[in-house]
């Protein structure tokens, strides 16, 4: 059968899971156990197949564990990797470890699993659109090896979560823009998703902050977004409607971006 990959099973994952999911095994990867079995059993009361599995995306031998569960358990149609923590919730050298660390390792240990019509979907962030970086530093993050990543922004914001977390999703972009000829090569395609502010506890949780608060008020919608409207983008990409779509990041923000460039 044909699998679809989820990680990080909060709001936005479990949304893009039932949008994929119907006809396909679900493989679901999440840091939180409880959290994980929780959402895997309401998956399943719902008539999905699932496989949870526990797993840190910033630890090499978990993803790499996790990458041969998904290889032993058919085709890898797509993955959707929402796994992340903002800068509520984590220091800098957490928000490195995992947004930055952790993106770099599911591109790289997955793409041995791709193969024709694979899609892979990055869930970014706005974020990563608003902060200007060092041209050499962007080359770095595109293109180092994994294991080098941490060293490149060792000493970068390390009292500034929100600046770290910038750092880190522009890291994301640059490394889907880099990797998506690889991906290529395979007949698979590679795309980032960045969200704006959507309703869901981490966002929620984000929306509380004065800066944040204040970054929706100037939105072109000014409303926030919903885990759906994000699994409906989700949901396009990985069909065959945007099967020319590759290396390319696509903002789900209800206009916020555009707004803080012009007004």
């Amino acid at each position: 059968m044909e699998i679809v990959v989820v990680t990080g099973i909060g709001g936005m994952g479990m949304a893009c899971a039932r949008r994929l999911g119907p006809g396909r095994i679900l493989v679901l990867g999440d840091s939180d156990a409880e959290h994980l079995a929780s959402s895997a059993q309401a998956l399943i009361a719902e008539g999905y197949l699932v496989l949870p599995r526990e797993l840190d995306v910033s630890d090499a031998a978990s993803v790499n564990s996790f990458a041969g569960l998904v290889a032993s358990a058919g085709r890898l149609r797509a993955l959707v990797h929402t796994a992340g923590v903002s800068p509520v919730m984590a220091a800098p050298n957490r928000i490195y470890a995992v947004d930055l660390l952790g993106t770099a390792l599911m591109l790289d240990l997955f793409l041995p699993l791709a193969q024709e019509n694979t899609v892979a979907v990055a869930i970014a962030s706005i974020a990563g659109h608003s902060i200007a970086l060092p041209v050499e530093l962007e080359r770095s993050l595109a293109t180092s090896s994994a294991d080098e990543l941490l060293g490149l922004v060792s000493g970068l914001y390390v009292d500034d979560p929100s600046q770290a977390y910038r750092v880190a999703k522009r890291g994301n972009l640059l490394r889907v823009q880099y990797a998506a000829k690889a991906w290529g090569l395979c007949g698979a395609r590679l795309v980032s998703v960045s969200p704006g502010i959507v309703s869901t506890p981490m966002g929620l949780r984000e929306l509380s902050t004065p800066a944040v608060a204040q970054t929706l008020r100037k939105a072109a919608l000014q409303r926030i977004g919903t885990p759906a409207e994000v699994a409906s983008v989700v949901e396009w990409l990985v069909s065959p409607a945007a099967s020319f779509i590759t290396g390319a990041d696509i903002l789900v923000d209800g206009g916020t971006t555009a707004s803080k460039k012009w007004h």
